[in-house]
């Protein structure tokens, strides 16, 4: 039963994941892009694959760290079956850096609520974020995550809310370095000009629009569920559900405001959907009906791609 393997933390499980997220990047490069091997820059793209295949593990990091689900390896699974529903993700690099950013930027908003350390994590968490903004400029909406981490834990102390204005006065110092050394001084001004494409917005494509509305509903469905579930576990847990779900929501209109051909920024919300997904997950009591939910979510995502191919 799939669900026996995965309902364990075994190193077999990552290198599962790792070995098929692996083959499965080179599949879409090949394959759903039909890029040829000379058309393929090499060395960019392990260092990609590197960053994704390192990402699966901050997931879980960030999970057992804050305790956001049960102590199995179903996050790392449905983070890497997303990759499945959405392959055209892993043809987006500027994607794949955004959502790494933002994933360790996470880990350190979410390590506030033990109250200890908060300035220096919130400086962490600012500057992350303002990094992955050098690859989606309105990844800076992200900040407001910051706020609202700030406003719930430790509101009083005005030094928490001057921190953000410290993290964005050294982000600007070491960026105009870094650009005025790469002789590129009119980047900051051409990048972050926070345009909206709406060409690319509308009209909508119907089956992007169609996925990535039952998507949103869908994890929308899930996470109504685990607020109920996690109610009866403590406020702290509903305080960090509250969080995640806010990085969701930010994620899609992220999503939304950089859309384009070569843009699929849906990435940034896998972390927050896979949180929702195995909440639910570990809410179903039957194991049969378990075993169906898991085995569908790996089966069908497979199928639609195989027929898109």
């Amino acid at each position: 039963m799939i669900s026996s393997i995965f309902e364990k933390t075994k190193p077999v499980n990552f290198i599962i994941l790792l070995v098929f997220l692996f083959l499965f990047y080179w599949s879409v490069q090949f394959y759903l892009f039909d890029f040829e091997i000379s058309e393929v820059e090499i060395m960019p793209s392990i260092g990609i694959l590197a960053i994704l295949l390192f990402s699966v593990f901050v997931v879980d990091f960030i999970v057992k760290r804050n305790k956001l689900t049960g102590t199995n390896s179903y996050a790392i699974l449905f983070f890497t079956l997303l990759f499945v529903v959405f392959p055209e993700t892993l043809g987006d690099s500027k994607a794949i850096l955004t959502s790494f950013f933002l994933l360790l930027a996470m880990r350190r908003l979410l390590s506030i609520k033990s109250l200890k350390n908060i300035k220096l994590k919130i400086f962490d968490a600012g500057l992350w974020i303002c990094i992955s903004s050098v690859f989606y400029e309105w990844a800076l909406l992200y900040l407001l995550l910051v706020f609202a981490a700030i406003y719930i834990y430790e509101p009083k102390n005005i030094r928490n809310w001057m921190v953000i204005l410290s993290v964005g006065f050294c982000f600007f110092m070491i960026l105009y370095g870094v650009v005025l050394l790469l002789d590129k001084p009119t980047f900051i001004a051409e990048h972050y000009d926070f345009a909206i494409d709406y060409d690319a917005i509308f009209p909508i494509k119907w089956w992007t629009s169609l996925k990535m509305t039952l998507y949103a509903l869908l994890n929308m469905a899930m996470a109504f569920s685990a607020f109920i579930h996690l109610s009866k576990s403590g406020v702290g847990k509903v305080i960090v559900m509250r969080l995640i779900a806010f990085s969701f929501i930010i994620g899609l209109v992220v999503n939304i405001l950089v859309t384009s051909d070569n843009n699929n920024a849906v990435i940034i919300t896998f972390f927050p959907s896979v949180i929702f997904i195995v909440n639910y997950l570990q809410s179903i009591k039957k194991p049969k009906f378990l075993e169906l939910v898991i085995i569908s979510s790996i089966v069908v995502p497979l199928i639609v791609y195989l027929v898109k191919l």
